[in-house]
């Protein structure tokens, strides 16, 4: 196997992509959004608006506390009603969402190296170098989730700074991240971002327009609002179990994909789709 051609091909793909603005939009968008405007609203809020207005607004976010296994309620233990909303906030109730990001930028970027390409009629080339039928897909594929684990690395980084720069006032001390946050940066991410990638090479081969592959893998966002809903409704805590063990499954979900796209890979087929 030839890593010189693959690490070629995904330079290609990455060049590429960045002409894309439909592709780098949500990159830079969801960032903002996640790591710096949403961290200083649930941060800052609380340090502004009166004690009694809190309280009357955190009536449901008390009852969630009690349904939280006692490991995690005892996070909680002798903080102030406004610790105790930033912390809820910010630290567990808007962690799942942070995985729509691996799984948005790894679909976007493949849905635009795989499906894109082929649109945009410049394929052609790729497919006839002497790259081998796995060096070709291996290259793709490392193009879409090598920037997509980084960029969302690079999220997490920002959003802790923030969270405790923005909350700093009320803590007075660094507090964040939590221990579930490491697997979660480190585990479950990776992880939601090889499955972004994987779906995408298995849509590809069923559609023609990159707007038709961005939409179809955009329902794996499904997945991350169900762990958001199961935190809110008390059916499901990220814990640190919890999170290794989502990781664990989801990781073999890829295995399986990437071996079916692997053995689904073939350049003649797409040759004749040109």
């Amino acid at each position: 196997m030839n890593w010189r051609s693959i690490w070629a091909i995904a330079r290609k793909d990455l060049n590429e992509v960045q002409q894309n603005k439909m592709a780098w939009g949500p990159a830079i968008a969801l960032p903002l959004i996640f790591a710096i405007l949403m961290p200083i609203l649930f941060s800052t809020v609380p340090q502004f608006v009166p004690v009694e207005n809190v309280q009357r607004e955190l009536g449901d976010i008390e009852a969630m506390l009690k349904n939280l296994p006692p490991n995690m309620q005892a996070i909680f233990n002798g903080l102030e009603l406004e610790q105790m909303f930033v912390l809820y906030m910010t630290a567990f109730l808007f962690a799942p969402l942070f995985l729509i990001m691996p799984l948005m930028f790894s679909s976007v970027v493949g849905a635009d190296s795989f499906v894109g390409e082929r649109e945009r009629k410049t394929m052609e080339a790729l497919l006839y170098s002497p790259a081998t039928d796995m060096e070709l897909f291996l290259g793709k594929v490392l193009a879409a989730v090598i920037p997509a684990i980084i960029l969302s690395w690079l999220t997490y980084f920002v959003y802790i700074v923030v969270v405790n720069i923005a909350s700093y006032g009320l803590f007075q001390r660094i507090w964040f991240p939590l221990p579930t946050w490491w697997p979660l940066m480190f585990w479950l991410t990776p992880a939601f971002a090889v499955l972004g990638i994987s779906v995408t090479v298995m849509i590809s081969a069923r559609v023609k327009t990159f707007m038709e592959a961005y939409q179809l893998t955009g329902s794996l966002v499904v997945i991350v609002l169900g762990l958001v809903l199961g935190q809110i409704s008390g059916v499901l805590f990220l814990g640190v179990g919890t999170v290794m063990l989502i990781g664990t499954v989801i990781w073999i979900v890829n295995a399986v994909l990437i071996h079916l796209s692997i053995r689904n890979f073939k350049r003649s087929s797409l040759i004749a789709k040109l």
